[in-house]
Order: structure tokens, then C-alpha cells, then sequence
């Protein structure tokens, strides 16, 4: 079996999904571990944590574009 080789993470070169997912590690204090040590380094409980605050994130910027095509077609 082989192991799975770490890429180094480029802070600057990100996916908009993945800044986001970054981002929220850094507000809860938990992006250190994980530039050090990974994402499989988090417990079910903080990656939950990330994914309903991205899921909450998502859901608000679809209502805000949502609200903004109202305005622009009025």
C-alpha cells in the first residue's frame, strides 16, 4: 500500500469554495492545525462546525442574489 503524498497548501491560489472553507478555519481558530497537520486532523465535530457555517454562508449569498435579480428586473 502507498501513502497518500500531503500537497502543500497555496493560501493565495484557491478555489472561491475553498477560500471560503479556509476562511471559516480561521474565525474558529482551528486553521493552524489544519496547515499543519491536515484536514483529516479535525475532529467530526469542529469539520461539522465548518460545513453548517459554509452551508449558512452559501445559503445567505444565494438569497442575497436572488434579492438583487428582483431589484435589477424592477
Amino acid at each position: 500500500m502507498t501513502k497518500k503524498t500531503e500537497k502543500k497548501i497555496d493560501l493565495n491560489n484557491l478555489k472561491p469554495e475553498e477560500e471560503m472553507k479556509y476562511e471559516i478555519a480561521s474565525e474558529l481558530g482551528y486553521l493552524d492545525k489544519v496547515l499543519s497537520t491536515g484536514w483529516k486532523s479535525l475532529t467530526a465535530k469542529e469539520s461539522g462546525r465548518i460545513g453548517g457555517i459554509i452551508t449558512k454562508r452559501k445559503r445567505e449569498l444565494k438569497k442575497q442574489s436572488e434579492e438583487n435579480k428582483q431589484i435589477d428586473a424592477e
